[in-house]
């Protein structure tokens, strides 16, 4: 299908890199106008710069509601209206052990991953909810669907992404909101690095190297996932292919989260 979102309005929250630029990039492409808010000025300017009218930047700090709302007000002038909201924004703890943890990231990490979901949904939809309705797509992650050790603050934040989605789409659907998540996994992003603290450049290209590995060696597609990957389920929940779905959580990990590949033995002989 071509220009699936034509006529439609989008933030990307986030989406200035990683996944949130991929789906910016690709909503634009199906021809959606975007607000991509992020906190990284730079990148998010040059992106809207470089898409030209269809697209513009608002510096926003998804932890503060008040910077949601006027991100949601400036959407509505700037451009007519708002269709689709995807809250992306996100941010790793550190990987350490549980027992080493002081808990010192707590409140940053659920002021982004949580907070902002949450206000991010309440102030789309109360435009959406005079106007016709729409689609709200939370990113989670697999990191919220599977237990692990490592970065627990993270995981949780990602668990309460999914618990508010389902009970935000039962809430929201007799205006005619529809809202859904995207679990992705195993897509190289910067945030991957922004987890480990205190290392050197060739500590952390170790480190991210050993990351990596593992997670190929875990997922049962052996393709490299990409943003454009997470980006086209984005855009069947933002388009009219999924006036019946709500409240679901779609993994887009290659397989990762159904389960671990286990590697036949070789025969001897």
């Amino acid at each position: 299908m071509v220009n699936e979102l034509k006529g439609k309005v989008a933030i990307v929250t986030g989406g200035a890199s990683g996944i949130g630029r991929g789906i910016v990039e690709r909503f634009v492409a199906e021809g959606s106008r975007v607000v991509i808010a992020d906190v990284e000025a730079d990148k998010g300017q040059e992106l809207a710069a470089g898409l030209g009218d269809v697209a513009l930047f608002s510096r926003t700090d998804v932890s503060d509601p008040e910077q949601i709302g006027a991100l949601v007000a400036t959407t509505v002038e700037k451009f007519g209206g708002l269709h689709v909201m995807v809250n992306n924004a996100a941010v790793s703890s550190p990987l350490r052990r549980l027992l080493d943890d002081d808990l010192s990231d707590f409140h940053r990490i659920m002021g982004v991953n949580v907070l902002g979901v949450m206000a991010g949904t309440r102030d789309a939809a109360r435009h959406m909810a005079e106007n016709g309705g729409g689609s709200i797509i939370n990113l989670t992650s697999i990191g919220g669907i599977q237990a692990g050790g490592g970065v627990m603050i993270y995981r949780a934040s990602k668990a309460a992404v999914i618990q508010f989605t389902k009970s935000a789409a039962i809430e929201l659907a007799r205006y005619e909101i529809r809202v859904n998540a995207i679990a992705p996994g195993s897509i190289p992003t910067p945030i991957l690095g922004k987890s480990a603290a205190g290392m050197g450049p060739e500590q952390l290209k170790e480190f991210e190297a050993k990351i990596r590995q593992g997670m190929r060696d875990d997922r049962p597609l052996k393709r490299e996932g990409t943003p454009d990957d997470v980006a086209q389920a984005a855009l069947y929940f933002a388009g009219d292919r999924s006036p019946y779905v709500t409240g679901t959580v779609l993994p887009v990990d290659g397989g990762t989260s159904t389960g671990k590949v286990v590697r036949p033995r070789r025969s001897e002989g």
